[in-house]
């Protein structure tokens, strides 16, 4: 009972220290806001106004982006230059290819730490009750770890449909995964 007490006594004590500190450390926000309306009226008083950018200040086109030197071909509205036009296009299309692929892997490779993962869970409690799926828990730790490997079972299932939608999207982009 004296322990509790002096528990209580020195949390309430140690709390109206920090209490104490934070009042004295901090400004009132009256103080700030009279400090703020003080620098602005100095920055009125020297005249010089802030800069502010607007719509027609910025450029139609980013810099360092060239237009096309080539002239339009009047009768079929296609620029002359056909074979950068067709690279840029295929180097597009492998820089895509190559994202599908990344992040196809990265989900395969989530499916695969997930399978590991429960068939780790899966053997530890093999080896203390049998099998984890027909026998019910000992005590709380297996329940535990029995509701463990159902949570991974259903998200490994979730990671699995991803994992088929990304694929058909990719061979539907034409990707060939």
């Amino acid at each position: 009972m004296q322990r509790v007490a002096w528990r209580i006594f020195l949390v309430g004590l140690l709390l109206s220290a920090a209490a104490t500190g934070q009042s004295q450390s901090a400004d009132s926000l009256g103080d700030i806001a009279r400090a703020n309306h003080a620098k602005l009226q100095a920055e009125q008083a020297t005249g010089v106004p802030p800069k502010v950018i607007t719509n027609q200040d910025l450029p139609s086109a980013p810099p360092g982006v060239p237009e096309s030197l080539d002239p339009m071909t009047t009768v079929s509205g296609v620029k002359k230059s056909v074979d950068r036009n067709s690279e840029q296009r295929l180097v597009a299309e492998q820089r895509v290819g190559a994202q599908w692929r990344a992040r196809i892997q990265d989900q395969e490779a989530r499916v695969a730490d997930l399978q590991w993962r429960i068939d780790h869970l899966n053997e530890s409690m093999h080896a203390v009750i049998g099998t984890a799926q027909y026998d019910t828990p000992v005590n709380r730790y297996q329940s535990i770890q029995l509701e463990r490997m159902a949570y991974l079972q259903q998200t490994l299932d979730q990671q699995k449909r991803k994992l088929a939608l990304m694929q058909d999207t990719a061979r539907h982009a034409g990707m060939g995964q």
